[in-house]
C-alpha cells in the first residue's frame, strides 16, 4: 500500500542531502552523533527523517552553541545542528535555493553555486581603477540580527510550499545549548554553522542591500559576499551620501552598519592626485592599496592593486604555529607533508591571484617550523645550519613532497 503523507517530499532528495552532508564532514551537534554512528543505521535513520518531514513531525534538536575566536578580537558564536538536522535543512535547501537563485544578481558572490570570492576580487580590481573612491561596509553581527518577521515574508515571496515555511521557521526559533549544557531561546539570526543559514542570509541581503541599490543607486556599482561589502563611487560627496542611507536602511530592518570597519577609501594611484585619510581597504583576505607595478614596456608605476593582507599572513603564521611541529619527532616528514598539503595548498591557491609574492614570507615561515622538527628528531642536526641543510636536500630530491616547496619556495640546501 502507497504510504500517503501531507507533504510530498521524494526519498532520493533525502539521500542525496545525506551525501551532501557527509562530503561537509563537520562535528557532532548536541546528540553529539558524529556521521559514523549515523551510518550504522543509515537506511533506518534516513527514512525517519523522511517520514517525520514527510509528515510534518519533524522537530530539529538544540544547536549546539560553540564560541570561536574572531581574527580581531573576541568570539563569535558557531551553531552546530545535529547530524540529522543537518540533512534536513539539506533536503531544504535542494528544493529552495533553485528558487532564490533565479532572483539573486550577478555582484552577490558568497556561498552560492558558481560564485567564488576570487571572482569578487576581481570585478572589485576592475572597478577600482574606473571609480576613485570605494565604500567599504561591514555588518555587525549579521547571523546573529535577521529579523525572524522580515526575513519569513522574505522566504514566502519564493515558495508556496508549506512544509519549506514550516521547517524553517521551526530553525529559526530552534534554541541554542550553550557550552555548560544551559539552553537559550533565540528570538533573531540564523545560526552561522547553520546548511540553510547562508542561503537565508543572502534573500535577506538580497531585498536590504543588492535590490536597493539596483533600484535607488544604479549607477554605483557593488559587490557582496555575504556581510562584506564595497560600493565604488564617483566622489567623496557621494560615498557620504550612500553611507548615510545605507545606515537608514539597515537600520530599518533591524542591522547596523559597523562602523569601525565601515570606510571610505581613496583608490590613489599615479593619475589620481589627491589625498585622503584611508587610501586602503582589505576584502575576503587581501588588501587593496597603491602598489608598484610593470607596464608591457617595463616601466613602473604606481597601481591600485590587491595582494594578500597583513591579517592573512598574521592568521596564517598563527595556524602554522598552532601545528606545534617539534612536537612531532614521532612522525616522519612524509607523515607530516599528508597532515598539512592541503591547508598549505588551500592558502597557494587562494593567494596567488594577484601579486603573489606577497606569500611568499609566509611560506617561508612553514620551512622555519619544519627545520624547527628536524632539529627536534634528529641529535645530529641540532644546529641550524645542519637541518636546514639536510631539509634542502630532501627538497632537491622530492620538490613535489610539500605544496609550497612544488610551488617554488625552498628551504636553504646550505
Amino acid at each position: 500500500m502507497q504510504e500517503t503523507k501531507p507533504y510530498s517530499i521524494s526519498k532520493r532528495a533525502v539521500i542525496a542531502a545525506y551525501e551532501k552532508v557527509k562530503a561537509n564532514k563537520g562535528t557532532y551537534g548536541v546528540d553529539e552523533q558524529s556521521i559514523e554512528d549515523f551510518e550504522k543505521k543509515l537506511n533506518n535513520n534516513l527514512y525517519k527523517i523522511w517520514n517525520r518531514m514527510s509528515s510534518g513531525s519533524y522537530f530539529p534538536k538544540p544547536v549546539k552553541a560553540v564560541e570561536i575566536p574572531k581574527k580581531n578580537g573576541g568570539t563569535r558564536i558557531l551553531g552546530i545542528p545535529t547530524v540529522e538536522d543537518r540533512i534536513a535543512q539539506m533536503v531544504v535547501k535542494l528544493y529552495f535555493e533553485p528558487c532564490v537563485e533565479t532572483v539573486f544578481y550577478g555582484d552577490s558572490y558568497g556561498y552560492r553555486p558558481n560564485k567564488s570570492a576570487i571572482q569578487a576580487i576581481e570585478v572589485t580590481r576592475t572597478r577600482c581603477w574606473r571609480k576613485d573612491w570605494v565604500l567599504e561596509f561591514d555588518i555587525k553581527g549579521l547571523f546573529d540580527n535577521i529579523r525572524h518577521d522580515y526575513l519569513m515574508e522574505m522566504v514566502k515571496l519564493h515558495t508556496k510550499e508549506e512544509w519549506i515555511l514550516l521547517y524553517i521557521q521551526r530553525w529559526l526559533v530552534a534554541p541554542f545549548q550553550m557550552e555548560d549544557g544551559t539552553i537559550t531561546p533565540r528570538t533573531s539570526g540564523t545560526p552561522q554553522g547553520g546548511v540553510i543559514s547562508p542561503v537565508l542570509a543572502n534573500l535577506f541581503l538580497h531585498y536590504v542591500f543588492d535590490d536597493f541599490m539596483v533600484k535607488e543607486f544604479s549607477r554605483i556599482p557593488w559587490a557582496r559576499y555575504a556581510d562584506d561589502g564595497i560600493a565604488h563611487c564617483a566622489s567623496l560627496k557621494q560615498a557620504k551620501y550612500l553611507q548615510r542611507r545605507l545606515q537608514e536602511r539597515f537600520e530599518s530592518f533591524g542591522l547596523e552598519l559597523n562602523l569601525e570597519k565601515t570606510r571610505i577609501v581613496y583608490c590613489k594611484d599615479d593619475d589620481r592626485k589627491g589625498n585622503h585619510e584611508y587610501t586602503s581597504f582589505d576584502f575576503l583576505g587581501y588588501t587593496f592599496r597603491p602598489r608598484h607595478a610593470k607596464n608591457k614596456y617595463g616601466k613602473f608605476f604606481t597601481n591600485f592593486l590587491p595582494a594578500m593582507g597583513g591579517k592573512a599572513k598574521k592568521a596564517i603564521r598563527k595556524e602554522v604555529r598552532s601545528w606545534k611541529l617539534q612536537l612531532k619527532p614521532d612522525k616522519d616528514l612524509w607523515d607530516i607533508a599528508n597532515m598539512f598539503n592541503k591547508q598549505i595548498q588551500g592558502w597557494i591557491n587562494y593567494y596567488t591571484h594577484f601579486y603573489k609574492s606577497e606569500i611568499y614570507d609566509v611560506l617561508r615561515y612553514i620551512n622555519v617550523c619544519l627545520e624547527k622538527w628536524v632539529r627536534r628528531k634528529f641529535k645530529k642536526r641540532r644546529a641550524r645550519r645542519r637541518a636546514e641543510h639536510w631539509l634542502g636536500e630532501v627538497a632537491k630530491r622530492d620538490r613535489k613532497l610539500f605544496a609550497h616547496w612544488k610551488f617554488g619556495i625552498l628551504p636553504a640546501a646550505g
